[in-house]
């Protein structure tokens, strides 16, 4: 991976290879894109290459001469730089430090391309690795996120071994001859190694987890919901404004790498759990959607998905549908959802909120078109929530006992109660809750 926790301002130049396939709007979205990654990281983005093809070069990426044209404009700004500090008497740098290609690519593909041009390349892959890597915060998110950099690793170890020479392809046999293995062999080794030894860790957090969902679903008249959505969407301030609990609020991507779960507020029959979830984004690498399953798996077991969308953002059709496939690839994609359309408060006028409102309402029957920032808009999504999970409530009588007054509270707690009276035997209350929180209560009253 790369050394990017090295202090100082960093400089990168993003280049990119627009495929016959990809319209000019995806294309100019996805830079824009790894642009954003590249500023969370704390890179500087000086300017960016870019090369229309029928498919990659398969050993650099780019075309021989936009490769070319690379070169001379790094050396150009190399000469510049030189320039400069020779007459302000600061030491000389490097124009650059690093070259961000907007796609996978091989190792071979970025070791050539890094001999080639002079400088480290990261593809964004590495980029969002590197991001994962420095804002996970929760040891189950270190842990996963040392599991997608190990499994990105594995099969580059190869390319590692060709830059080390002869040492790399030594054998591990007596005086590095034999039948042994090599030393990338030992490596991929260790890797692998290493890779079942936290998975071992993750099994053992999500037996954990899922204990502990359990009996948070558990209690009675318990209900839950999950934002997901576009990394930046909106969601963290959604989730603050939601439940009325601090969380971290930052705009940039991948802020939130570790679920959150709070109450939401004002409390509502059936109690409703808030979870928040990671970002999604276009181009998410496999290894990370497989290793951040258990932050996912909020939505998977949540009984209504709110997906939040920036209503704001041009590409918002390109985002709504990574969010769509990613749940289709956990299995997500048959939980109840509420779209909602955030940060409509960030277009310029009235009137084009308005006609976004309009638009997206028209397009997306049952929407919400809101801003996070607005108390109004907030309330209303409350009720949304309510609504959906007050639907499948049913009216019921419940005798309760003297005897088992101590489940007084269990009632007021899970069911909206609609009349109490009593007699000398007990208390009658008329209540709506789910049906299986009635058949609980009843049985427990029967037994008292």
């Amino acid at each position: 991976m790369s050394n990017l926790e090295t202090t100082g301002l960093k400089r990168a130049l993003i280049v990119a290879v627009q495929l016959d396939n990809v319209s000019d709007v995806e294309f100019e979205s996805s830079l824009a894109e790894l642009g954003d990654l590249a500023k969370t990281l704390g890179l500087e983005v000086v300017g960016q290459f870019t090369q229309r093809r029928s498919s990659f070069d398969s050993t650099a990426y780019m075309g021989v001469g936009k490769r070319e044209e690379i070169r001379q404009f790094l050396q150009g700004e190399q000469a510049s730089i030189d320039a400069l500090a020779l007459s302000s008497s600061q030491e000389p740098r490097d124009a650059m430090d690093y070259i961000l290609v907007d796609h996978e690519i091989s190792p071979s593909q970025s070791l050539n391309l890094e001999n080639e041009l002079g400088f480290e390349v990261m593809d964004r892959t590495v980029v969002i690795l590197e991001i994962f890597h420095r804002n996970a915060s929760s040891h189950a998110a270190r842990v996963q996120v040392e599991i997608a950099r190990l499994g990105y690793m594995a099969p580059r170890l190869r390319e590692a071994a060709k830059r080390a020479g002869p040492l790399g392809r030594q054998r591990s046999g007596a005086g590095g001859r034999g039948t042994g293995q090599s030393r990338s062999q030992t490596d991929s080794q260790k890797v692998r190694d290493r890779i079942a030894e936290l998975q071992k860790e993750i099994d053992a957090m999500e037996a954990g987890r899922d204990t502990q969902r359990s009996r948070r679903l558990g209690q009675t008249g318990l209900a839950q919901v999950a934002l997901v959505g576009y990394t930046n969407a909106g969601k963290s301030t959604l989730m603050r404004a939601l439940t009325g609990k601090e969380v971290l609020v930052a705009n940039k991507l991948f802020a939130t790498l570790d679920t959150k779960v709070r109450t939401l507020q004002p409390e509502s029959v059936p109690k409703v759990l808030v979870s928040d979830t990671v970002g999604f984004i276009k181009n998410l690498p496999h290894g990370l959607v497989a290793s951040f399953k258990s932050t996912l798996d909020e939505a998977l077991n949540a009984s209504l998905l709110l997906h939040v969308i920036d209503a704001g953002d041009p590409g918002y059709e390109a985002q709504l549908a990574v969010t769509d496939k990613v749940l289709a690839e956990i299995g997500a994609d048959s939980v109840p959802r509420i779209r909602v359309f955030n940060k409509i408060d960030y277009l310029d006028d009235t009137a084009a909120q308005q006609a976004r409102t309009a638009e997206l309402q028209a397009k997306y029957p049952g929407c919400l078109v809101l801003s996070a920032r607005r108390k109004d808009d907030i309330a209303q999504l409350h009720r949304a929530i309510v609504t959906e999970f007050q639907k499948d409530l049913v009216e019921s009588e419940i005798f309760l006992p003297w005897s088992a007054q101590g489940l007084r509270g269990d009632i007021f707690a899970s069911c909206e109660v609609l009349e109490e009276r009593a007699d000398t035997d007990g208390a009658f209350f008329r209540l709506r809750a789910a049906p299986n929180v009635i058949a609980r209560l009843s049985e427990l009253s029967d037994k008292a």
